[in-house]
This record gives C-alpha cells, structure tokens and sequence, in this order.
C-alpha cells in the first residue's frame, strides 16, 4: 500500500467528527449574528489581554531560557531519527517550507504597515512621531516576528518530533508531544482533549491569517483589474486559492508544498532584491542596521517589558496579541515541521528555526517597511493617512504602486502573497490530516482525500470571519481567545520533552557501562 493511499479505516473518527461539528457551532452563530458574535469575540479579547495577557509574557521568555538551554546541552546533539540518518530534505528546502509554513502571507501584510501603527502610538511612551518614536517604529516588527515567535514555534516541533523518530510513537499529534502524562496512551481520553484544542486552535489561527491576507490580495487585485474591492471578490479570491491548496494538498508533500515552497522562497528573494536596489538603498540599509542594533540592546527589555505605570494599551494590543498568534499556530507548525525534520538534530533544528526564520522575517521587515516608511517621512505618500481614511489593505497597495514598474511589483506581490497563503493552508490540511488518522509512521503521509477535504474545511471560519462586523479587530481577537487553553498544554510539553531525554540519556549511560 503507498504511503499517500491509507485506507478509510484508518482515520480517527473521534476527532474528524467532533472537530466538524465545532467548527459549526462556531460558524452558524457568526453567519447568522455577526454583530453580536463581533461584540462577544471583542469582549473576551478584552477580558483576557486586560487579566491574563501577562501569562503570555511568562510564557515567552520561558521557552527562551529552556530552549537555549537544550541548544548548549548534550541533548542538542541527539538526531530525530536512526544515529546513520540523513535529513529527507535540503536546507534550502527545509528552511522554505518552514519559512512557508510558520509565518505565509501574514508577513506580507504587516512587514509593509506595522510601523504605521507604531508612529503615532508609539512603545515606551515616546513622543509620537519623535525621532525616537520612528526609529522604534521600524524596529519593533523585527522584535514581534523573531527569535522570541520562533521559539514559541519550535518548542511543539521538538516535542513531537522526539517522540515520533526516536521512540517510535506512531502518531503524528500534538498529544505525541505529552506522551508522558498520558499512561493510558495517544487514543486516551486526556490525549484526545488535547488533540481537539489542537484542531480547534489551527482552524481558529488559520483563519485569522487568511482574514487578514484575503483583503490584501483583493485589494491588489481590484487596483490591477479595475474590479470593485468587495466581498463576493473576496470570497472568490477564498475559492480560488482553496483549488490551489487542494490540489497542492492531493500532490503530496514532496510534489506540492515543496515545490510551491521553493518557487515563492526565489520569487520573494528577487521581490526584495529589486525593492532594495529601485528604492531608496542607504535609507533602507541604515534604518535597518539601526533597529538590529536597538534589538539586540533591548531584547530583554521588550520581552519583559509590561507598562504597569502608564498602562498605554500598547503591550496587550501588538506584543500579547503576537504571542497569542505564535502560540495559536505552534502546535500546527510544530507538528509539520516535525515531518520534514527526520535526520536533523535537535541542536540544528533550534537554530534553524530561530536563527533561519528571524532573519528571514527581518528581510522582510527591513526592506519593505523601512521602503514604506520612508515615503511617509518624506512626504511621497502620506501611507498613514490612507491607512486611516480608506484601510491598511489599500495603503499597502499604494505602497507598491508607488515603486519603479509599480504595476508588475504589485501583480509580483499578489502572486508571493497568494503563493505564501497557499502554502499556509496546504501545510495546515496536511496536519489535520495526519492528526484526524489512527496510525502514522515516519514513511506515511495522510490520505489524499483527507487532505482535500480538510484544505475546503479551512475556508469555512475565515469566510465568516470576514462577514462579521467589525473588520481586522474582530479576526485578531479570535486568536487571543483560541490560544490560551494552549499554554498549559506547551507547560506539559517542556516537562514531557525533558523528562524523555533525561530516561532515554540515563537508560543508554547504563548500556554503555554494561
């Protein structure tokens, strides 16, 4: 039997079935009220960032202790597989698909505008618009999506990974992870509670992503094509890419996310090559020079930072907000990022992750926001103003508009951002799947018409979401509110992950000495 063809039987009916039936209870009510789901989804983003948004800071700066502890330990030297394996896939590869999977079109969409928010709410209580409140402006995006975000990610991708490879646990869960509370096994009820946040987190975390990127992508569309920027284009832009990820999703692994993976890692390379070179080159390397720089002084600062005085609004609004959204997708990431790690070590994996996806991220924050920022101060286009009278989508649009050959960099944009979007999703309904089935080893892939079924299904919360009134607001808060059980659940995969690695450590110690 091929590994794409696993039989019907196989697949978990306990999850498939009562992560559908969620996702209904959930939708209906949004299609059917969406401005008191607005009010409700608004409510309980307010309530948890205003009283427990400071468990994510805890959070965060935890794993980035326990991880740099397992980087430097002799754990980082154990292999995700046999000790003679070899990685299934090239770096290059590797590093796309994960760059693909971990952070999509969403990168896009706040790489180019995020600084706008910053200008005049600045952090630390800066004067807006002061020199000072603008070169923290251009720096605190690389703070969001770097080494902290990345950890976040790879804590997940190791604590499934261990179990997978190495102790040859047959599933490809987020409960593989926690294996060691569950005496009972994956299947137990315990293991399936926690695979149901998992499935319930992805589809809430995805949709988010997809809410905030559709708009874009529409709006770059009805500018190049003269189409008004409406809904129905929206959901058709929706429709559209769901063919793609479907497709992509029914060619596998190696023949769909990887390919699309490779294409749009170059595409994006040779985007930012000609942004750096067309556009304003030293403004965009000294900017970007300077909030490396400001990082690197202040990353303990803005990782514990949490204005207990002025109580700004600024740490609950971007950096728990962020967490939340890191925190939401880790168990998605993670587990596909455990799949194409197969003969890496854990050492390697971390770096690859933190070092490999900040700096990808950091290029995309310092060439294309530092561009954008630059029109605005030097009044070339005013990218603040139009975010408050028409939306960040359209800015984002003039934005690209307004480089050399603005149409083909805009139709260029919309391609990666559609391609990123794409791959997002394949990689997602290629978890689900593997979480919706029994048994999966290490040779298998899920079924193809799991994952075709699973890339329509992750169209139906975004599609609701976006019908809501209330806008990006309304999308972001339901990241804040599908994430928090997932932080207990990350404190069980620390303890389980470490306590694996100290008895596997001191059963092969006593081998050696017998």
């Amino acid at each position: 039997m091929t590994k794409s063809l696993l039989p019907i039987s196989r697949v978990d009916w306990t999850i498939f079935f009562s992560t559908i039936a969620s996702l209904l209870v959930v939708s209906i009510p949004i299609v059917s009220a969406p401005e008191a789901a607005g009010r409700t989804i608004n409510l309980a983003y307010d309530v948890i960032t205003d009283n427990l948004g400071i468990l994510y800071i805890w959070y965060a700066v935890a794993l980035l202790v326990f991880l740099t502890y397992l980087a430097v330990s002799r754990y980082g030297s154990i292999k995700l597989g046999e000790t003679d394996s070899q990685p299934e896939f090239s770096t290059f590869s590797w590093t796309g698909m994960l760059f693909c999977t971990g952070v999509g079109a969403g990168l896009l969409y706040w790489s180019v505008i995020e600084w706008g928010f910053y200008i005049d709410s600045p952090p630390f209580n800066l004067t807006p618009r002061s020199n000072e409140a603008i070169e923290w402006a251009a720096t605190y995006g690389l703070f969001h999506w770097g080494i902290t975000g990345w950890a976040i990610y790879c804590l997940p991708a190791l604590a499934i990974a261990y179990p997978f490879y190495v102790k040859k646990v047959p599933y490809l869960r987020l409960s593989t992870a926690c294996s060691h509370f569950l005496p009972k096994g994956i299947n137990s009820k315990r293991g399936r509670i926690i695979d149901f946040l998992f499935m319930i987190n992805l589809i809430g975390g995805t949709g988010t992503s997809l809410g905030l990127a559709t708009p874009m992508i529409a709006a770059g569309i009805a500018e190049l094509s003269g189409l008004s920027h409406d809904f129905v284009l929206e959901m058709s832009l929706v429709l559209f890419c769901v063919v793609i990820f479907a497709t992509s999703a029914w060619l596998g692994l190696k023949k769909g996310i990887k390919r699309l993976s490779d294409f749009n890692m170059i595409a994006a390379l040779a985007l930012l090559a000609f942004v750096l070179t067309a556009g304003p080159t030293l403004f965009i390397l000294k900017t970007g020079t300077n909030s490396v720089g400001l990082v690197l002084q202040n990353f303990l600062k803005m990782n514990t930072w949490t204005d207990p005085i002025a109580n700004s609004g600024f740490i609950e609004s971007w950096t728990i907000f962020y967490w939340a959204w890191w925190v939401a997708y880790a168990p998605f990431v993670g587990i596909f990022v455990a799949r194409i790690s197969y003969g890496r070590t854990i050492r390697q994996v971390i770096l690859g992750m933190l070092v490999f996806g900040s700096m990808g991220a950091g290029l995309f924050f310092i060439i294309l926001g530092n561009y954008a920022l630059h029109l605005e101060i030097s009044e070339l286009l005013n990218v603040t103003e139009i975010m408050r009278e028409h939306s960040e989508s359209f800015a984002i649009t003039q934005v690209f508009l307004s480089m050399p050959l603005g149409n083909i960099c805009l139709a260029a944009f919309c391609i990666i951002s559609i391609v990123f979007l794409v791959t997002t999703y394949d990689s997602a309904s290629y978890t689900l799947a593997s979480v919706a089935t029994q048994e999966l080893r290490a040779a298998e892939d899920p079924a193809r018409w799991q994952r075709l079924f699973w890339a329509v299904v992750l169209a139906v919360l975004p599609l609701s979401l976006m019908y809501v009134d209330g806008g990006q607001r309304v999308i972001l808060a339901t990241t804040i509110v599908v994430s928090l059980p997932l932080l207990a659940v990350g404190i069980l995969m620390c303890v389980s992950l470490m306590r694996s690695l100290r008895e596997d450590n001191h059963h092969l110690a006593i081998k050696a000495e017998t």
